[in-house]
């Protein structure tokens, strides 16, 4: 079994490595770091949780360590998220502690001066979003003149986003001659005419592509829309587990669903893209630290949210697509440990069912809990048909009359 001691790795390097409990670098690092350290471009497939950035960042910093190239940024990390960009950098600090190379990190949200001041004391390494870094280079913060690495990490996520752009803004601003590192998660065609348009001759790695790790224990569970909330409850009222990150579709449906976790006496927390970065930061901060014990979120947190521990994901909503589950449940079972994914499923999801079993290779089982009424009926609402509402609306006479009739006489001069 490879060890980490077999790459020629720098002791600052190595000794962060044993600090951070790493004990054998995960085949996507086997792959990756002898191409890195041999000066080549990479484009690696692999999805969150299998230690894709230290695959990266460690041989990087060799390189930052061997070759002073002049002063300014000489490694730039795009990233498509505040939180993915907070978690590279302070892996990459981590890494970094001891080599006396600094690492700052850039995303929108918060306010330019302190990000403005870092840059200008100068630094080795910049983990940035697309948008806030072209902003800090419209006002001639930052210039690349000395840049000799590149990374895009999470590129499917960057071009699903809308950032290609903005990314090939910033490549005119950077030297030509550099070497460029694209990680993705999936290698749809758009994705490799990307690596056909920045890279040359890439090394290719693949690792655990589009597939869930196998430590994760993988459920559905039917049930009918009405019943999600009080099924979710139930789940939480008999299981055992801390720390549990639950997706829904929208941000105004994971607001109401914390709502009601919260009523039923459950600590929880939301985080989407309505959320400030202070309250995002500070929902997962108090997560990740287990004040609270559910965290409700939109796909934002699908990648680039690194919490130790998750022991359930739990999708309230089925995702948007097969791909989208295997970000989301990639949350838990992370580095090798176990973990569970539950996902609710109502009939109209069935089309997303199919694609993820696809993807997988095999069926899930489908569980229902003892005990539970899966036959409460809705709640019915009288609803006036088409020709009433035409009467309703027709017959009064005035404007207040006919708002009043429409809405039950619940109107009020």
């Amino acid at each position: 079994m490879k060890q980490f001691s077999d790459f020629d790795l720098a002791a600052p390097l190595q000794e962060a490595v044993r600090r951070m409990g790493f004990e054998h670098p995960t085949p996507i690092q086997v792959q990756a770091i002898p191409a890195i350290l041999e000066g080549r471009d990479v484009v690696g497939c692999a999805q969150t949780g299998t230690g894709k950035t230290a695959a990266f960042v460690l041989p990087s910093l060799q390189q930052l360590l061997a070759d002073k190239n002049g002063p300014g940024p000489r490694m730039l990390v795009l990233v498509p998220t505040r939180e993915l960009a907070l978690q590279v950098a302070d892996h990459a600090t981590q890494l970094a502690r001891q080599t006396g190379l600094k690492v700052a990190v850039i995303y929108g949200g918060v306010g330019m001066g302190p990000q403005e001041a870092a840059l200008r004391k100068g630094v080795d390494m910049i983990v940035a979003t697309p948008g806030r870094l072209l902003d800090h280079m419209g006002r001639r913060n930052v210039r690349f003149d000395h840049l000799s690495i590149l990374v895009l990490d999470e590129a499917d996520r960057m071009l699903d986003m809308g950032f290609l752009p903005d990314i090939r803004r910033i490549l005119r601003s950077l030297p030509a001659r550099r070497q460029t590192l694209l990680f993705s998660a999936t290698m749809p065609p758009h994705i490799l005419a990307l690596a056909r348009e920045v890279q040359h001759d890439p090394v290719k790695v693949a690792v655990a592509v589009a597939r869930p790790p196998d430590a994760i224990d993988q459920k559905f569970y039917p049930v009918p829309k009405h019943l999600k909330v009080k099924l979710l409850l139930n789940l939480m009222e008999h299981a055992d587990q801390d720390s549990v990150l639950v997706f829904t579709r929208t941000k105004h449906g994971a607001d109401n669903l914390a709502q009601k976790l919260k009523q039923a006496g459950i600590k929880a927390a939301t985080i989407h893209s309505n959320r400030t970065q202070g309250q995002r930061v500070a929902a997962l901060e108090g997560f990740r630290r287990g004040h609270y014990r559910v965290l409700v979120a939109t796909d934002i947190a699908a990648r680039g949210i690194d919490v130790q521990g998750i022991s359930l994901v739990l999708n309230y909503d089925a995702p948007g697509s097969a791909e989208d589950y295997v970000h989301r449940i990639g949350r838990t079972a992370r580095a090798e440990a176990e973990g569970d994914a539950i996902t609710f499923i109502t009939p109209a999801d069935e089309p997303v069912v199919q694609g993820i079993q696809q993807l997988i290779g095999r069926r899930l089982e489908r569980c229902t809990v003892p005990g539970f009424d899966y036959g409460v009926e809705a709640p019915s609402y009288a609803r006036p048909t088409v020709k009433e509402l035409q009467q309703q609306y027709t017959t009064p006479r005035s404007t207040s009359q006919r708002w009043s009739q429409m809405l039950g006489g619940r109107h009020r001069r």
